[in-house]
């Protein structure tokens, strides 16, 4: 069997190829949450049949944003605690169950139940956040240095082929539906997709329990601690020696406005398409397979990008990129151009998030990459909060403009979606400028300095 090695604290420890397998496994299955609740199938369902209207965009973003301060607000202590009890599985299970759950009661989310609708998505996406950061955090267990974006990138690409393979177990059921074939109510089909994709993430996961040993070891507590008050102290002593890692939290500010713009194009894409192009929902799942396969690429490529000239030069290409498919898809007139542009902003897309978290590995010293992921979820679903919310605001007062000049309500609710698309490349723009001034080598330098000085601290 082959075996790499990885550092964790100052033992050196070889990852099988089984387990690294568990650890793409578990990215191929949250995947297949990503691509049919918030991509192909849910997001477009909720806002225009759940809701309805330019109402259906302003709640699906207050939706998001709610999930996403959740998330923000315990992610660092959850993460400190899981890095010093050495629990980073025991929390993946915990929020990983919660995400598979609630994705299943998502089947009871009928046309005007609002408050189901959004409550389980809400708990759902808390589930598949929360979980994020401990599946991250094993990254840096299983992959030396080295080679720590190749391996972040192919567990993007593995992940991303999974959301494509639940895209086209679901798709048969839209079509024969869609067709008359299967004589079942509209709403039935699109809501069995949810209960399919809760199975086939819960999967999906099995093996990263059953393979994948935390080589991290709990450390003891001191006397009268718990470990609630130790990560609190942990964090507090982190926060006070913010400045040894200036370059870190550099990074984390301009992540939060640039990330802004990618869960924004990610969160409201079908919903464009619904709105602007007439799409149905046989139409959005294609369109996400289409995206999902050039994200494939994407990931492997800027996997191999990152070893070879960097994460800070790789990260800015795939957001150049991005700002390019933004523009792009304001003028859209049609759905063949907005395939046409979503292929393109999948590829960049994949590597502006798999080397997002690629950069964190690097940036983390070892023993603290739970805690590191923390604050990057924390930074992240923070300024998530502020983007979804932005976006679905903007296109409900746009569309509320609109009519009040005299446009249909049709008409108005498309314009407003046009303008909010500007909202997307102003935030990608705004983060790739903060991130010129990141200095990639002196943060890595930074991060090998400061685990070379707690020669004491566990994995």
């Amino acid at each position: 069997m082959t075996t790499r090695t990885a550092m964790t604290g100052d033992m050196r420890l070889a990852a099988t190829r089984k387990e690294r397998w568990a650890w793409y496994l578990y990215d191929f299955g949250n995947s297949a949450y990503a691509a049919v609740v918030l991509l192909a199938v849910y997001s477009a369902y909720f806002q225009g049949t759940v809701v309805g209207g330019a109402e259906g965009s302003r709640l699906w973003g207050l939706a998001v944003g709610i999930a996403m301060l959740v998330v923000a607000v315990t992610s660092p202590v959850l993460g400190a605690v899981a890095d010093y009890s050495g629990s980073k599985k025991q929390f993946l299970l915990f929020y990983t169950v919660m995400a598979v759950l609630f994705t299943a009661a998502l089947f009871f989310a009928k046309p005007g139940s609002v408050a189901i609708g959004m409550g389980f998505f809400i708990l759902a996406e808390i589930g598949y956040r929360s979980a994020q950061v401990f599946y991250n955090g094993l990254l840096p267990e299983i992959a030396a240095p080295e080679e720590i974006g190749r391996v972040s990138g192919n567990g993007w690409a593995i992940g991303t082929a999974g959301g494509v393979i639940c895209l086209l177990l679901v798709l048969p059921l839209i079509v024969l539906q869609q067709n008359g074939v299967i004589p079942l109510e509209g709403t039935l089909v699109v809501r069995l997709t949810l209960l399919i994709t809760a199975v086939f993430f819960a999967l999906s996961a099995i093996p990263i329990f059953l393979w994948l040993p935390e080589r991290a070891k709990g450390k003891v507590l001191p006397q009268g601690e718990t470990y609630l008050s130790v990560a609190l102290k942990q964090l507090r002593r982190t926060f006070s020696k913010a400045r040894s890692f200036k370059e870190f939290i550099k990074y984390m500010v301009a992540f939060l406005v640039y990330n802004d713009g990618v869960i924004m194009a990610l969160d409201f894409a079908a919903i464009i398409g619904a709105v602007l192009f007439g799409m149905n929902q046989q139409d959005l799942i294609i369109f996400v397979i289409v995206v999902q396969i050039t994200n494939v690429f994407g990931a492997f490529a800027f996997g191999r990008w990152v070893d070879i000239i960097g994460g800070k030069h790789s990260l800015a290409l795939s957001i150049v990129i991005m700002v390019g498919a933004v523009a792009a898809m304001f003028f859209a007139q049609n759905s063949t151009q907005f395939f046409m542009i979503g292929a393109v902003a999948g590829f960049a897309m994949a590597g502006t998030q798999s080397v997002s978290r690629t950069m964190v590995g690097m940036f983390a010293p070892a023993g603290q990459s739970a805690e590191f992921y923390g604050f990057f979820a924390m930074t992240g679903r923070t300024s998530s909060f502020i983007g979804p919310a932005v976006y679905g605001a903007l296109a409900f007062r746009a569309a509320q403009w609109y009519e009040r000049q005299g446009e249909t309500a049709v008409l108005a609710e498309q314009l407003g979606q046009r303008i909010a698309i500007l909202s997307i490349a102003a935030f990608l723009l705004v983060g790739l400028l903060l991130l010129v001034f990141v200095n990639e080598g002196k943060a890595r330098q930074t991060a090998t300095t400061s685990a070379a000085a707690a020669p004491d601290r566990q994995g």
